[in-house]
């Protein structure tokens, strides 16, 4: 009689069922393909170790990109050591810090022509003096800033200055900006300090082609004319009504001093003051501040169009100032200029209005309210003899970022 199938091995043993193989891997032919309780809780583990290693990869990978872009930004800004070498032999003269926590600082704009993109802008010729300087003072709290224009034409004593061979200049009676020219940046904080009797506690030097391209990082900014420009000089060629200047285009309108308007270096301050401050409400309003995508090009427009102080060198130290800024309501953002009128002497130069100068820089120095209005140049006039009560703020011609460019 004819046996049955085989079911055993060379060695007489059965077979064992068909399982999972060794490696874990299911079996066939009606195995089940769990395998033994042991091997379920072995792959969670194998799947969690790769899942932590991935993590891991992505967490340093990240960690690399964002150390090589703050590397990047922190290696893009220059630090002004000469300055602050020349200042230190002035010390003692120098007036004592705001108290508190309210700081000054110091922003210089050069009307230089040298560089790529620097010499198509307005009928200027000096090659060396300061176009543009701003006071900002922030308050204590961070509850309000203060941007004081002081006019490049202002007739002011200048000090004593290192010139950059050595030799010294005279103490002279001078317009403001000579004093960039004679003694670079440490002059002009000084003049500025021996004018206004506030310390500076830090500085910054602006290349407009960083401007430029921080206006483009923002897609534009956004102005109103009154009337068409039609400008060879500032290369500017536009209707009047609403416009959203590009960084080319807003570079030759904040710069251009004798082809715009009635050509007044008043008229060009007030035009960059509302443009700064269409720029600061630009970059609070469309979450630029919070996006890092958009940050990014913003920030490191800034970085390579600044010389800064030892004191904010580092992106860290210009992160800690924004960030302490950002909380500051866009209507607390104010913008003037110093009160002046034309020099007795030469209707082409200015003089400060006393006292309403020396208000203002007082208030400045003791980290009190300042208010400005747009509308006519009305400036600041003393309390009335015998008043009593608290003094209101003085009231100054001005703007705050808040202030929309163009009504609807």
């Amino acid at each position: 009689m004819k046996d049955g199938p085989d079911v055993t091995d060379s060695a007489g043993t059965p077979p064992a069922p068909d399982g999972p193989a060794e490696d874990g891997t299911p079996g066939t032919e009606g195995g089940t393909g769990t395998g033994t309780p042991e091997e379920a809780p072995r792959r969670k583990r194998h799947w969690l170790r790769w899942t932590a290693l991935g993590v891991a990869v992505a967490v340093l990978a990240a960690a690399g990109v964002g150390w090589w872009f703050y590397r990047k930004l922190d290696n893009n800004i220059t630090t002004d050591t000469t300055a602050a070498d020349e200042l230190l032999r002035y010390e003692k003269e120098r007036p004592t810090h705001a108290a508190g926590s309210a700081q000054n600082i110091l922003l210089i704009g050069s009307d230089t022509r040298a560089g790529a993109g620097n010499t198509k802008y307005g009928q200027d010729k000096g090659s060396q003096r300061s176009d543009t300087v701003i006071l900002l003072h922030i308050a204590a709290g961070r509850s309000s800033v203060t941007a004081v224009s002081i006019p490049r034409d202002l007739m002011v004593q200048l000090p004593s200055c290192r010139k950059p061979d050595g030799t010294r200049t005279r103490e002279q009676f001078a317009q403001f900006n000579w004093s960039y020219e004679f003694g670079g940046t440490a002059c002009t904080i000084r003049t500025v300090e021996r004018m206004t009797k506030i310390r500076i506690d830090h500085h910054m030097v602006i290349d407009f082609r960083g401007f430029k391209k921080m206006v483009d990082a923002v897609d534009g900014v956004r102005i109103c004319l009154k009337e068409p420009i039609d400008d060879d000089d500032a290369h500017l060629k536009l209707p009047a009504g609403q416009h959203t200047l590009n960084g080319e285009q807003a570079l030759g309108y904040v710069r251009a001093r004798k082809s715009l308007g009635n050509g007044s270096d008043t008229e060009r301050m007030d035009r960059q003051q509302q443009f700064l401050g269409a720029l600061v409400s630009k970059v609070q309003s469309n979450g630029v501040l919070l996006n890092p995508a958009r940050l990014y090009p913003v920030l490191d427009a800034a970085t390579k169009s600044i010389t800064t102080d030892p004191g904010l060198d580092s992106l860290r130290d210009l992160y800690d100032l924004a960030r302490t800024m950002r909380s500051v309501p866009t209507e607390k953002v104010q913008f003037l200029t110093v009160p002046r009128r034309p020099y007795t002497y030469n209707a082409n130069r200015d003089e400060l209005v006393q006292p309403a100068a020396s208000q203002l820089f007082k208030r400045l120095r003791e980290d009190k309210p300042v208010a400005v209005t747009s509308g006519s140049e009305r400036q600041a006039a003393p309390p009335r003899a015998g008043t009593t009560g608290p003094t209101p703020a003085p009231t100054y011609s001005g703007r705050n970022a808040a202030e929309r460019v163009c009504s609807s």
